[in-house]
């Protein structure tokens, strides 16, 4: 271990990071991928010159690297799903039935509500996306909706049932790192998260009223639906791998197995109903993607996609992110930044402030959603005690802004997830994921209010200084 790095110090990694990246995106237009290199490199220099050994540092960058492993497996597993299940006709029947049921005029906020139910079932924003999400992107572009705008509906609803679902990870991890229970974290969540959906909602409903008064060009959605007809199996069954993929995640099965078994379920429906080459599908479409011959440009643009190697660009920069991370996060710097911030907070108001910037800065800077809540849990746990405030409202903040702002930032593993599953870029959909907007301004108006931050009782608070006291004597017991 080194010695304590300066706030100054910390500061200018941070504005390496945030300028390279400024730069390469705005400059050059170029991959974000070497800045964040260029910046995980400055900041071993600025560590290893406070003492920190190279070792060390290299130790903390494949750590967080490690952290990330799940999330690129299920992006590779989910390339394959997609190139399976677009082979299979699966993808082609939902754009199917979704461009007969749904209207221009009602599609996002259909669609905002539909991800919110599915994410809220599975508990797994990227399985939701994965799945209905890809098939939702579909219909939105054969109604004509805006790609971003459709795809910020997904994601809007795909948090709003991630965050609200006792199945998910982020969802037991804040109270865990707070101290509250899970079901008093969720219910506490409604206060926020449910006129945030509100107000999502209304927003939607304003753009879909847009779109009902232009003049739909129903013959173009009907050459779609014919040509999807023509060139691929439509039925009914075909709606059932999804839904089985769904039910094996409500009933707890893994993440990764349940995306695998839909691959499986894909290769299946396609041998089966559409007469592909198993050799074929396994050892080609499965890794570079399905490539959509149809005739028409619209559906071969559209589902000429997926496969294991279209996942490598996202990978890499996965891996590029962490080892930013890795490197702001084994030295301490993160939480020399944190420590610095808490003393800016003057009341309850300005404490849920600090929360939220902090966990969307550690979304940016170290590109880990899991880490949004942890730090920051670790971190501010006392100060909200301190202010006899119950531990949800900590596990609330925390999931108001590190689980929601996730999704938003490029370099962080649920950004480029999504944009990668839904083939729209971060920085497009990103201003119309209205809930993950609105949400921290919601807490951020409840801090400052009051409202709803409930405050411990005197029989609460001495319970939890007693235990505080009680933490303190085991852990010097355990270093004696």
């Amino acid at each position: 271990m080194g010695r304590r790095i300066p706030m100054w110090q910390i500061l200018l990694v941070l504005l390496v990071l945030m300028l390279t990246l400024a730069w390469t995106i705005l400059g050059t237009e170029g991959y974000v991928h070497i800045p964040l290199v260029i910046s995980a490199i400055f900041g071993a220099i600025i560590a290893i010159a406070n003492g920190f050994k190279w070792s060390y540092i290299e130790k903390g960058i494949i750590n967080n690297i490690g952290r990330s492993m799940q999330a690129i497996l299920i992006l590779l597993t989910v390339g394959m799903l997609i190139a399976t299940w677009i082979a299979a006709g699966i993808v082609p029947a939902m754009i199917y039935y979704g461009l007969m049921i749904l209207s221009p005029g009602i599609f996002l906020v259909a669609t905002c509500l539909i991800c919110a139910i599915v994410a809220l079932a599975t508990g797994s924003s990227w399985t939701t996306a994965g799945t209905v999400g890809i098939a939702l992107i579909g219909v939105g572009a054969g109604l004509g909706i805006s790609l971003p705008m459709a795809a910020g509906a997904i994601i809007s609803g795909a948090y709003f049932g991630d965050k609200m679902s006792p199945l998910s990870d982020t969802t037991n991890l804040a109270p865990a790192m707070a101290g509250s229970t899970l079901f008093d974290h969720v219910r506490h969540m409604i206060f926020t998260t449910g006129p945030s959906l509100i107000i999502s909602l209304i927003i939607y409903g304003v753009l879909g009223m847009g779109h009902a008064g232009q003049n739909v060009d129903l013959s173009g959605v009907t050459v779609i639906m014919d040509g999807l007809k023509e060139n691929f199996y439509i039925s009914p069954i075909l709606i059932i791998p999804p839904l089985l993929v769904i039910a094996m995640v409500i009933f707890k099965v893994p993440a990764l197995p349940g995306l695998i078994g839909g691959v499986i379920l894909g290769v299946i429906c396609a041998v089966a109903f559409q007469g592909a080459n198993l050799g074929e599908l396994v050892t080609i479409t499965a890794y570079e993607g399905f490539v959509s011959e149809t005739g028409n440009e619209f559906i071969d643009s559209l589902l000429s996609r997926g496969g294991l190697s279209s996942m490598y660009y996202t990978v890499g920069l996965i891996m590029c992110a962490m080892c930013i991370g890795g490197v702001l996060d084994s030295t301490d710097m993160l939480k020399i930044l944190c420590e610095s911030l808490l003393k800016l907070a003057k009341g309850t108001g300005s404490l849920v402030v600090i929360t939220i910037i902090t966990c969307i800065g550690v979304n940016i800077a170290a590109s880990d959603q899991y880490l949004s809540i942890v730090l920051p849990g670790r971190m501010y746990k006392t100060a909200y005690e301190d202010r006899r405030l119950k531990n949800k409202n900590l596990s609330r903040v925390l999931e108001d802004s590190g689980t929601l702002t996730s999704p938003l930032v490029p370099w962080n593993t649920c950004g480029t997830y999504q944009a990668t599953t839904l083939g729209v870029a971060t920085f497009a959909y990103a201003p119309y994921c209205f809930l993950n907007i609105i949400n921290p301004l919601v807490s951020i108006f409840y801090g400052f209010t009051g409202i709803t931050m409930e405050k411990m009782t005197d029989e609460e608070y001495n319970a939890c200084i007693r235990q505080r006291e009680l933490d303190a004597e085991l852990a010097l017991k355990s270093m004696e």
